[in-house]
């Protein structure tokens, strides 16, 4: 087991821990030598992705949080602020695809005929609560003597490559999951700007086309695989890009 003060440690909050990416993300991490709070809205899901870094003698707490609850906000901040006094990372991991049973089926263009409620949904996971978490944070953040925010976009997110008949995901059109991350997107390059001149950066990264629930099956990588891009921005050095959009080591067109 590690013995360091967790005081001498950067901290990382990671939403939707509890499974898929979010928790290899959150091993990821751990594994550098960070305490991992991981935020899950299943208690029994967040306990168990507990136990599974423990048994690696990886240091990693619990924290009940549903994005969509403002309560776990409030509970969120009072918890890093009382148990560490800021935050060195905050990764937003969790999201949502509604459109079809995973993103590893054809998505046939729907975009005229989507419900509301379907649009709604989407919007308030994966554009909603991480703008009004990450606002909840910032001020913990900002103690940090480098805070680093990740937004987990996707390939889907690029209005460039939606537009050019060419790229791999022309004919591949979910619109309110793509809308939903591209305005995520939006969220990082002003954020970066308004921080421009403070130590922190923020960045959206694409995963890749990863086996895990929202994924499906005939994915490309596995999760461990598939949460890289996450970890490399998360520890960026001092000298590290800020307000990009990335996978890996690439640069992604807006």
């Amino acid at each position: 087991m590690m013995t360091m003060n967790t005081l001498d440690k950067k901290v990382a909050f990671i939403t939707g821990g509890g499974r898929g990416l979010g928790f290899e993300t959150a091993k990821g991490l751990a594994r550098l030598g960070i305490e991992v709070v991981l935020g899950a809205r299943s208690p029994e899901q967040g306990q168990r992705a507990i136990d599974l870094l423990r048994g690696e003698g990886l240091s990693a707490e619990f924290l009940l949080h549903d994005v969509l609850n403002p309560d776990h906000r409030v509970s969120a901040y009072e918890y890093l602020d009382q148990r560490f006094g800021r935050l060195d990372i905050l990764v937003n991991n969790a999201g949502i695809w509604l459109e079809t049973e995973n993103s590893s089926v054809e998505v046939p263009n729907h975009t005229s005929t989507l419900s509301e409620d379907l649009i709604r949904r989407t919007f308030e996971v994966n554009l909603m609560a991480p703008i009004l978490l990450t606002q909840h944070l910032l001020p913990l953040i900002r103690r940090s003597a480098g805070g680093r925010i990740v937004n987990l976009s996707s390939l889907q997110a690029s209005q460039t490559l939606h537009s050019d008949p060419l790229s791999l995901i022309y004919g591949i059109k979910p619109f309110a999951y793509s809308a939903s991350k591209s305005a995520l997107n939006s969220f990082t390059i002003h954020l970066a700007q308004e921080l421009i001149n403070t130590s922190i950066k923020v960045n959206s990264i694409h995963p890749g086309w990863v086996r895990t629930q929202m994924g499906g099956p005939a994915a490309d990588l596995d999760p461990e695989s598939g949460s890289r891009t996450a970890i490399k921005f998360a520890t960026l050095l001092e000298n590290g890009p800020t307000g990009g959009f990335y996978y890996e080591d690439e640069i992604i067109p807006w």
